[in-house]
C-alpha cells in the first residue's frame, strides 16, 4: 500500500522523507492562479526516485462552465499542467470536477467536459492521467452527488479518465463512506487514488475542511475501510505538517497493512 501526503511544492522529496512517505501530491503552479508550470530543475530527481508522484492541478481550473471566459482557458491550464506533470514523472493529474452557474444546464456541463477530452485527444490525449475528484459543495457541481457523476462519467468514461476519491469531500458532499467503493466503481470502474482526509465539518455541510484522521466527525474506520477495498494509493491532504501528516501516514500503515513505522502518533 503506497501511502503519503500533500506537500509543499519546493523539495517534494525531503518533504517526504519527513513525512516517511511513499507518494507526493503538491502543485506545480499557483492553485489559485491562471499562470502555466515552469520546468522544474529537479524533474530528473522526481522522475527517478521511488517515491511515487502526483500533481494536483489548479483549483481555479472549471472546465465544465458555460462562461467561456473560464471555460477555455481552463482547457487550455489543464492541458499544460498534464505537459509538465509529465515531466516530472507523475501518475496522475488531479483534478476537481468543476460545476456550472446558477441557472444554467448542468448537461452542458457534462458535454463541456466531454468537449475537453476530445480537444485533448486531437492531438493524442493527455501527457498524464487525469483523475477527476468529487467535490464537497455547490448544488450545481458536476461530481458532488453520484447521480451526477454517473451522468458525468456518461460523458467523459470512454476517454479512460481516472477517478480520485477524496474522503472529506464525500462526506461534506452527502455521500454516505459506508459502501462507497462499490457505489462509486459501478459507475466509473475504477478508483485510482484516495484522498483520505477527516471533515472539521458534518455529513452534506457542503463545506470542504480537512481535519486529521481522527479528529473531526468522519469515523476512521470507516476511512481505513475505503482504503482497503479501493486497493488504490493514498495521499492525506491534512493539516499539522510534518508532524501531523506523517502520524496519519502512520496511522494508516498500522490499520490498513499492519505496518509499522516510527514517528507516529496514537489515535483513540
Amino acid at each position: 500500500m503506497r501511502i503519503g501526503a500533500h506537500v509543499d511544492s519546493a523539495d517534494p522529496l525531503d518533504e517526504a522523507t519527513l513525512r516517511q512517505a511513499d507518494t507526493v501530491q503538491f502543485f506545480l503552479a499557483d492553485p489559485q492562479g491562471w499562470k502555466p508550470p515552469e520546468p522544474r530543475a529537479d524533474a530528473d530527481r522526481l522522475r527517478a526516485a521511488e517515491v511515487d508522484v502526483y500533481i494536483h492541478a489548479p483549483y481555479v481550473i472549471n472546465v465544465a462552465t458555460l462562461n467561456n471566459r473560464i471555460r477555455i482557458p481552463s482547457r487550455k491550464l489543464l492541458i499544460e499542467h498534464a505537459n509538465a506533470a509529465a515531466t516530472v514523472g507523475a501518475r496522475g493529474l488531479v483534478v476537481h470536477g468543476g460545476h456550472v452557474n446558477k441557472g444554467d444546464d448542468l448537461a452542458k456541463g457534462f458535454d463541456n467536459w466531454r468537449k475537453t477530452f476530445a480537444y485533448a485527444a486531437e492531438s493524442g490525449g493527455f501527457a498524464t492521467p487525469v483523475l477527476i475528484e468529487n467535490t464537497a459543495g455547490g448544488d450545481n457541481a458536476c461530481a458532488r452527488r453520484f447521480d451526477s457523476l454517473a451522468r458525468l462519467w456518461d460523458a467523459v468514461g470512454e476517454y479512460g479518465v481516472g477517478f480520485c476519491l477524496d474522503t472529506c469531500h464525500a462526506h461534506a458532499g452527502g455521500e454516505d463512506l459506508l459502501d462507497i467503493v462499490d457505489r462509486v466503481k459501478a459507475i466509473t470502474g475504477r478508483i485510482d487514488l484516495i484522498h483520505a482526509n477527516d471533515s472539521k465539518d458534518g455529513f452534506d455541510s457542503g463545506r470542504d475542511r480537512h481535519d486529521n484522521l481522527g479528529q473531526g466527525n468522519i469515523d476512521p474506520d470507516l476511512v481505513v475501510a475505503v482504503i482497503r477495498a479501493a486497493g488504490a494509493p493514498v495521499v492525506v491532504e491534512t493539516p499539522g505538517g510534518a508532524e501531523g501528516q506523517r502520524a496519519d501516514i502512520a496511522y494508516l500503515r498500522e490499520r490498513v497493512s499492519g505496518e509499522q513505522h516510527a514517528g507516529g502518533r496514537g489515535r483513540a
